[in-house]
């Protein structure tokens, strides 16, 4: 196995296997083990407390946030910034994590609901139901994953404090769509909460390969591989 290989193993695959591991036991610790174990047994009145709240206003402000993490929507968002990174920043680092983060995180998405089975929350709900599994939160993860990732690029472009703080406000998005997906009756509490664990470890992930010193150790693996031949 090439130098190349191994590092892209050790920083990228073997973690992010072992989120999907998690993220898997995590779900059947929700649905097999602990369903009747406080606090998981105030989920459901967690959610019809919030389908009695509902009003027009409400209905309407999470729906925009239900769309902003619409799959469509995080796949066109993921592709122009990381475009404009690329054209303003001239290097292919920051767009490469961005878009990395995003993948990584539909994939463990997508692999956990294969393997866990958990029906939507037993109130009406707003949206039509996708054929996944309701555990976790494919649009939260999704706007974890991009909005958290844009934060992370944006506060290591700027040295000013104020501007700093102001970057982590994007964590306001993935947040708002949290609460969306609850309030709109498609996901428990837990769903939205392990959704959170997903997309930020996928984004520590991809930092560390992408970003970090990870990014000069490939670089300098791919030189080695090179002299070697």
């Amino acid at each position: 196995m090439s130098d190349v290989a191994v590092q892209v193993l050790k920083r990228v695959l073997l973690p992010v296997a072992v989120l999907l591991g998690v993220m898997v036991a995590l779900g059947l610790l929700i649905t097999k083990v602990l369903m009747h174990v406080w606090p998981l047994t105030v989920e459901d009145s967690v959610n019809r407390e919030l389908e009695r709240d509902r009003t027009a206003e409400g209905n309407a402000v999470s729906f925009f946030f239900s769309t902003v993490a619409s799959t469509p929507v995080i796949i066109a968002v993921t592709a122009l910034a990381a475009l404009v990174l690329r054209l303003t920043l001239k290097r292919w680092r920051e767009p490469l994590f961005l878009c990395a983060a995003v993948t990584a995180q539909a994939i463990v998405f997508f692999l956990t609901t294969l393997a866990i089975d958990r029906t939507r929350p037993g109130v009406d709900h707003l949206d039509s139901s996708p054929p996944t599994s309701s555990f976790p939160s494919g649009h939260t993860s999704a706007a974890v994953a991009l909005y958290l990732g844009l934060a992370v690029v944006l506060v290591r472009l700027t040295n000013r404090t104020a501007l700093r703080r102001a970057c982590w406000l994007l964590l306001l998005v993935p947040i708002s769509v949290a609460l969306s997906r609850m309030y709109r009756g498609m996901h428990h509490p837990t769903d939205v909460t392990a959704s959170f664990l997903n997309g930020a470890v996928c984004v520590w992930v991809m930092a560390r390969a992408f970003l970090d010193r990870g990014v000069s150790d490939i670089r300098k693996a791919t030189a080695t591989s090179a002299a070697r031949r």
